[in-house]
């Protein structure tokens, strides 16, 4: 009887251990990555963005309309350091799973009302460095990018036409004593206002045309206008020592 009596005991105890097994943990839902840029494309010095430079970002999620308002990103500020585009707030993706589509235009402008016409207005005289690159729009964009840990890249394009001058040696002149003349180049009737659709790039021009003094560099004029169709016009008006050209 001791013999049987033990060998219930036994089982008793098994039994009541298995009942407190312990149940694995439940695993924690992965956080969202964070939301990083790179811009590698080069700006309108013809090098590189430049340390203080501001874009505008816009991230659409997946399923979603671009929009003014309501965004998962609206016109967020990117601010390059000289080596990366830096944020002043924390973003992160909406989850891990869903992609989104990234916007960015430079300069960046405080407020958007509209994206399919943001406005825009090259400066009139563009004879100063810095009012030729304040003329400059650029834009870029990126569809449907998983959820990543990188930065994503996105590349940005000049929207704005260049228009290039070249005075050369003519009848009546070699290329020293031209370089002794006074030159003064006119860029005449053409419009300095433009929309930008945010959603293809798509620029259109505005406002009645008006005349423009272009940027010297080196051998030749240049002025960043929008891309517009011309009429019969005078469109470059030049002016060498006492004498004057149309062209």
């Amino acid at each position: 009887m001791k013999r049987t009596l033990l060998l219930v005991t036994a089982a008793l105890s098994i039994g009541v251990l298995s009942c407190k097994k312990t149940p694995a943990p439940t695993p924690e839902p992965a956080k969202p990555l964070p939301i990083n840029i790179s811009i590698p494309l080069t700006k309108v010095t013809d090098s590189a963005y430049e340390s203080g430079d501001v874009v505008g970002l816009f991230v659409v999620n997946d399923g979603s309309s671009l929009a003014a308002s309501g965004n998962h990103v609206n016109n967020e500020a990117f601010t390059f350091d000289g080596s990366a585009w830096k944020s002043g707030s924390d973003l992160y993706w909406k989850d891990n799973k869903t992609a989104a589509s990234f916007y960015c235009y430079y300069p960046r402008m405080e407020t958007i009302t509209s994206v399919s016409e943001i406005p825009f207005t090259v400066k009139t005289d563009q004879s100063a460095q810095a009012d030729y690159q304040a003329s400059e729009l650029l834009w870029g964009s990126r569809q449907n990018v998983s959820p990543t840990s990188n930065a994503v890249e996105i590349s940005t394009t000049h929207r704005m036409s260049k228009l290039l001058v070249y005075v050369v040696p003519g009848n009546g002149y070699t290329a020293e004593s031209l370089a002794e003349q006074n030159i003064e180049v006119s860029i005449n009737n053409l419009k300095t206002g433009a929309t930008l659709n945010l959603s293809n790039g798509e620029i259109t021009a505005t406002g009645s045309p008006i005349d423009i003094t272009p940027n010297k560099e080196g051998d030749h004029f240049r002025a960043l206008v929008p891309p517009q169709s011309l009429q019969d016009q005078t469109l470059i008006s030049l002016k060498v020592g006492d004498y004057s050209f149309s062209l």
